[in-house]
């Protein structure tokens, strides 16, 4: 058997071609290429390509989007409650160094909410006008601050309000703002309520600015019901000094109104009278019940809103008294 095959082995490999050993060329690689294995299957070719650029956040566009929308807020007529509260928060963002001078965090809170409710129910004319109470406010406050520290008559917090001071001062006015914008009594008590809002600063501010003058300046301070000589600071005193800025302080503020178009010429001589009697009042008040027994709970901040919604309702009264606008 094995006989037998042998010539048809032989045969069989004389009649076969050789077989060819690959080229050396075939395994050059061309640029840019995956390898091509010889004699297997086809491999597809891949280029690489470089990654792409992530698009960065176009910041110019989205500030100027911003702006827009500020701009729009500030000029919106009549005043949104969304168009108050966003330029408020625009004004409180760039005024934060002012601000923080003058009140605590929780009194920035507090103003924030007067901020909102003014420019929604006067605008920017009556926003300026308690910017203006604020600015000047403040600065008297920071008046020989070291010296009414030694004497222990310094606001607290090192003249920094906070928001007890800030509802004091404001919440006649926030009454104001409130019945201005649900018209209540209709346009007829409008100009009364304006009015009212302007007068009740114009308290405060003459209130502030004679008390903290006649600490820093007042060379002799007397109880207002005996006129009798007592220390710098003592509730119910006054000095001639500081009742003359308190009245200079007044006028200054009722004439910013004049100048906002928020009162008229005898609208200023009632804000600065309504000022005065009320400020008057309020000394009263602070030489025979402030922190006596029985009325421990009229402290400052009580005091205050009593006096500021005198001075505003005496305004009022003397303009429907007079014939209303």
């Amino acid at each position: 058997m094995a006989c037998g095959l042998q010539p048809l082995l032989h045969a069989a490999a004389i009649s076969s071609p050789p077989r060819a050993l690959p080229s050396r060329s075939s395994f050059l690689l061309a640029p840019g290429t995956l390898p091509l294995v010889p004699r297997g299957p086809t491999v597809l070719r891949h280029r690489l390509s470089p990654p792409q650029p992530r698009a960065l956040p176009d910041t110019a566009a989205a500030a100027a989007g911003l702006r827009d929308v500020l701009a729009d807020a500030f000029l919106a007529y009549p005043p949104t409650w969304a168009s108050a509260a966003a330029t408020n928060l625009a004004i409180f963002v760039a005024g934060s160094p002012l601000l923080l001078s003058g009140l605590s965090a929780s009194g920035i809170a507090a103003a924030y909410v007067l901020g909102t409710l003014t420019w929604r129910a006067f605008g920017s004319r009556g926003y300026l006008l308690v910017a203006a109470y604020f600015v000047v406010g403040t600065a008297v406050t920071k008046l020989k601050i070291k010296q009414k520290e030694a004497l222990g008559v310094a606001e607290k917090r090192g003249g920094r309000r906070g928001p007890g001071s800030v509802i004091g001062s404001s919440a006649a006015g926030c009454v104001c703002a409130l019945l201005s914008i649900y018209n209540v009594g209709g346009g007829a008590f409008a100009e009364l309520w304006r009015l009212g809002f302007v007068a009740s600063f114009c308290t405060k501010l003459g209130d502030t600015v004679s008390s903290e003058i006649g600490k820093a300046y007042g060379r002799t301070t007397y109880l207002v019901t005996t006129f009798k000589i007592v220390p710098r600071g003592t509730e119910g005193a006054v000095s001639i000094e500081g009742t003359f800025a308190g009245i200079v302080a007044a006028m200054f503020l009722a004439g910013v109104g004049y100048s906002l178009g928020q009162v008229n010429v005898p609208q200023v001589v009632l804000c600065v009278l309504a000022s005065q009697i009320a400020n008057f009042g309020e000394s009263l008040i602070g030489a025979t019940l402030q922190d006596k027994e029985g009325f421990e709970w009229m402290n400052n901040d009580v005091v205050n809103v009593l006096n500021i919604s005198a001075g505003a309702i005496l305004a009022v009264l003397m303009q429907w008294l007079l014939g209303s606008p």
